[in-house]
């Protein structure tokens, strides 16, 4: 270190003491590229890419735009700097205009809330296409220091799809295979369903718009036995049927990460989380746009009896 800036930091603690050692303020070096070359970067970012990519990266966008000499690594800093993601996706949907989309979730809603005196209410959907697979090798557990390992390969043994319905008022769940996804395998769990509650009760279905659920036949079917009462959810609204929390549910807890000897295999052990599920059943705590489906003590009074006893 020269004697010169020893001396200029000495002579600046003296007269100003611990602030004096801070830098002074000045300008920094200029920016390598200027406004034009980042308004460039930023509309080359935002725009729709050339064929045949499916998306822009940085070393496109630095390709794309040779004639300024940027480099893939300085395209992404100014975007990162400017909080423009080129590569994250995020899915949406462009729903359709629906009038009665409020009234319809309403209606759904309100069954959640309180329940029609003699009545049952039930969601009812399907889960279909569960992969039944095996893996090669066994798991390796996981440790100190170290997570589960899990083999690559794996072989396929087909799908299995199901039925089920929720009460949303007990917590209850009735969970039936699926052969075949269409309306005369869903007419005759509508029927199974209607022999095993007692004929005094009203039956609230609560449905989404799938082509089994809402066909002619169903339709048909649902006419010539009045006391069950189909609502359907709004359409692309079915997160409003409450038994795609049971699916979720369902899909963390075995689903995810389960190995399945065979079709039969990952049946038997969809049926035993359902058995498992209902002998702790209770009402979820479901919200819409922040409305409470009941209030606590309302929760109370349903977590003890079942709404048609009320």
């Amino acid at each position: 270190m020269d004697v010169s800036t020893v001396v200029r930091w000495r002579d600046r603690y003296a007269q100003e003491g611990l602030a004096g050692l801070e830098d002074r303020p000045r300008s920094g070096r200029p920016p390598m590229y200027g406004p034009e070359v980042r308004l460039r970067i930023v509309a080359t970012a935002t725009s729709t890419p050339p064929r045949p990519y499916g998306g822009w990266s940085h070393r496109l966008i630095a390709a794309h735009l040779a004639d300024t000499g940027i480099s893939a690594s300085q395209a992404g800093r100014i975007l990162a700097a400017l909080q423009v993601k080129p590569h994250r996706v995020r899915g949406w949907l462009t729903r359709p205009a629906d009038p009665q989309f409020f009234s319809k979730a309403a209606e759904v809603c309100d069954l959640y809330r309180t329940c029609p005196p003699r009545s049952v209410v039930l969601s009812v959907d399907e889960k279909t296409a569960m992969a039944a697979r095996s893996r090669k090798h066994p798991d390796r557990p996981p440790g100190p220091g170290r997570v589960r390992w899990r083999e690559f390969e794996y072989v396929r043994h087909g799908t299995v799809s199901v039925t089920a319905a929720l009460d949303v008022h007990t917590g209850q769940v009735v969970v039936e295979e699926l052969p075949r996804n269409d309306s005369a395998h869903f007419i005759r769990f509508l029927a199974r369903l209607e022999r095993c509650i007692p004929t005094d009760l009203t039956i609230h279905l609560v449905l989404d718009n799938g082509s089994s659920h809402t066909s002619k036949a169903t339709r048909a079917w649902l006419a010539k036995h009045p006391r069950i009462v189909a609502h359907y959810t709004p359409k692309h609204a079915s997160w409003l049927n409450q038994v795609e929390i049971f699916f979720s549910l369902l899909a963390r807890a075995v689903l995810r990460h389960g190995d399945f000897s065979s079709r039969a295999d990952l049946l038997e052990k969809v049926t035993d989380f359902a058995i498992a599920h209902n002998e702790t059943a209770r009402p979820f705590s479901w919200n819409y746009k922040g409305r409470p489906r009941q209030t606590e003590d309302e929760s109370a009074v349903a977590a003890k009896e079942p709404c048609h006893a009320r």
